[in-house]
């Protein structure tokens, strides 16, 4: 798979894990979405096959903890979650 399409698949793959962790939590899902595209956007311009892959493997890093270790919690009665 072509770099470029390794970027593009980290980045959708991000914003999928966002919208299913966050689910129903708007507050969250607009500072995930701003803070992903930010990161993007901050490096769109990197051209050395090295760093890309480095920051390929810190999104797929960055999704899997999202993915395994956050918890959305909601209040269902007083004190208890």
């Amino acid at each position: 798979m072509g770099t470029r399409l390794k970027v593009l698949s980290v980045f959708k793959k991000l914003h999928r894990t966002r919208m299913d962790v966050f689910r129903e939590d708007e507050r969250a899902l607009t500072a995930a979405k701003l803070k992903i595209n930010e990161e993007f956007k901050k490096n769109k311009n990197e051209t050395s096959e090295e760093n890309i892959e480095k920051m390929i493997k810190m999104g797929s890093d960055v999704e899997a903890v999202l993915r395994e270790t956050v918890l959305q919690v909601e209040h269902v009665a007083e004190n208890k979650l």
